[in-house]
């Protein structure tokens, strides 16, 4: 190979180009870096520069390669809409507007600009724009998965199941467990006397809510259903009616002996499942009483006892804003007297219990729970569990067990639906606390410790 400044700035921007294609991340800087040093004013190389800092982590000379691409081209879509996805991460949402309005002014009739603008519009709750600028992406390519994952989140969010259930088809989460599988996917035909697989997506949170379909499908006469999930999940799954195995993905996956497969999420769009006509039968996971019967003597004997999760996977996209800052920001709820505090917590913020702030009295169990059977024999146990947007209020919700749901302004989840209080899929149990546009937390925790407060006038309804 010749040495890099032994070539022309095309070979570099070349090369460079199919090191990053390759994943040589080291070679394309270099190249790139010794072509700007030949053609310093040329926008794509200083962009390709920017998009390889972007993805490895260098936002701040990553924006800067962005600015300077842009003041050696302004009429570059892609550099704008590039520009406004790095924005849009760090949450500078006026900036990454403004970056995806110009792409789109540059190059009107290209999809991606309207659809990371309908995105961008989803997080921030305005419901209209979104929807009109993903329907707008989709006009130009309809097969743009992302304008219609987009806009799938917009019409969940306001109840409008039938077309966003469509639009959620757009998603591959589960396409490594498709490669995998060598049998026919469920289109909704009738089960009768067939066997059907129920695949892992998401999280765990997302197979507990939708582990309910399990029951649905027998119904319809399906002669065995055998469920995939979390290997955190498995012994707990064993509880769901209408599952006849349960599998988790670390065992070795047979890739046959089912008359179909379905992914989990797939499944409220095969049932037509409705605003109206959610299944939400409660309870339908159970604790194990002998699970049950061996935390008892470890939780509180005086108090109400409330279990307490303050963050979720720090993997999750939007973690940064649905999970809160520490357990500190709880700290107010310890003004109400009469209450047992029970940490859940388990992995990040996990150890924030074993040393909690001055004044705050938790009892730390969250390293002591092997998996979900565990967390569900003490959420079983507990007066009321108060969550962020993870997995422990999806399973109080399935345990029928009083649940408040603490919410973020940005990027809130379509399944919380818009602006209720209650949620239709855990009924009667969940209760919502919301951020307003401000996006902060204290207001929260507030309304929060009144209502904690509240329950001490009058008990909560049992679980």
């Amino acid at each position: 190979m010749p040495a890099l400044n032994t070539l022309s700035v095309e070979a570099l921007f070349d090369q460079g180009n199919q090191a990053m294609a390759e994943g040589d991340n080291a070679l394309a800087e270099a190249c790139f870096r010794t072509a700007l040093q030949l053609a310093p004013d040329t926008a794509e190389i200083h962009a390709n520069l920017a998009f390889l800092l972007d993805a490895s982590g260098d936002v701040a000379q990553a924006e800067a390669c962005y600015q300077r691409a842009i003041a050696c081209n302004p009429d570059i879509a892609q550099i704008h809409l590039n520009l406004g996805s790095l924005l849009t991460v760090q949450k500078r949402l006026m900036e990454a507007e403004a970056a995806f309005t110009r792409a789109i002014t540059l190059e009107p009739d290209v999809a991606g600009g309207w659809s990371n603008l309908g995105g961008l519009y989803s997080g921030m709750q305005r419901n209209a724009e979104a929807e009109l600028c993903c329907r707008q992406a989709l006009l130009r390519d309809p097969q743009h998965a992302k304008a219609r994952f987009n806009l799938a989140c917009v019409l969940l969010r306001q109840g409008r199941l039938e077309e966003g259930w469509v639009c959620l088809e757009a998603r591959d989460w589960y396409a490594p467990l498709q490669a995998h599988l060598d049998i026919p996917r469920w289109q909704g035909e009738p089960l009768t006397g067939k066997s059907i697989l129920i695949g892992l997506e998401a999280g765990q949170g997302d197979m507990i809510q939708f582990a309910r379909y399990a029951a649905l499908l027998k119904s319809r006469g399906a002669a065995r259903v055998t469920l995939l999930c979390h290997a955190s999940l498995k012994t707990l799954f064993t509880s769901l009616q209408g599952v006849d195995e349960v599998l988790a993905f670390d065992e070795a996956i047979p890739r046959t002996g089912w008359d179909c497969w379905t992914p989990a999420i797939s499944i409220p769009l095969h049932c037509a499942t409705r605003i109206d006509a959610i299944p939400a039968s409660l309870p339908y996971l159970h604790a194990a009483p002998e699970l049950m019967a061996q935390w008892r003597a470890r939780l509180p004997a005086q108090g109400l006892r409330v279990g307490l999760v303050w963050k979720g996977n720090p993997r999750f996209e939007n973690d940064f804003d649905r999970s809160l800052q520490g357990l500190h920001m709880l700290a107010p709820l310890t003004q109400v007297e009469g209450v047992s505090f029970i940490s859940l917590q388990k992995g990040q913020g996990e150890e924030e219990a074993l040393c909690p702030p001055t004044g705050f009295d938790v009892l730390p169990l969250g390293s002591q729970l092997a998996d979900f059977a565990d967390t569900a024999a003490v959420v079983a146990q507990l007066d009321l569990v108060i969550s962020v947007d993870t997995a422990v209020a999806h399973l109080a919700g399935a345990l029928n067990k009083p649940v408040w749901l603490l919410l973020p302004y940005y990027k809130t989840d379509w399944r919380w639906l818009q602006d209720r209080t209650d949620s239709l899929w855990y009924p009667g149990c969940m209760r919502l606390f919301r951020q307003s546009a401000s996006e902060n937390w204290a207001p929260v925790v507030e309304e929060v410790r009144v209502a904690l407060q509240a329950t001490l006038n009058r008990p909560l309804r049992s679980g």
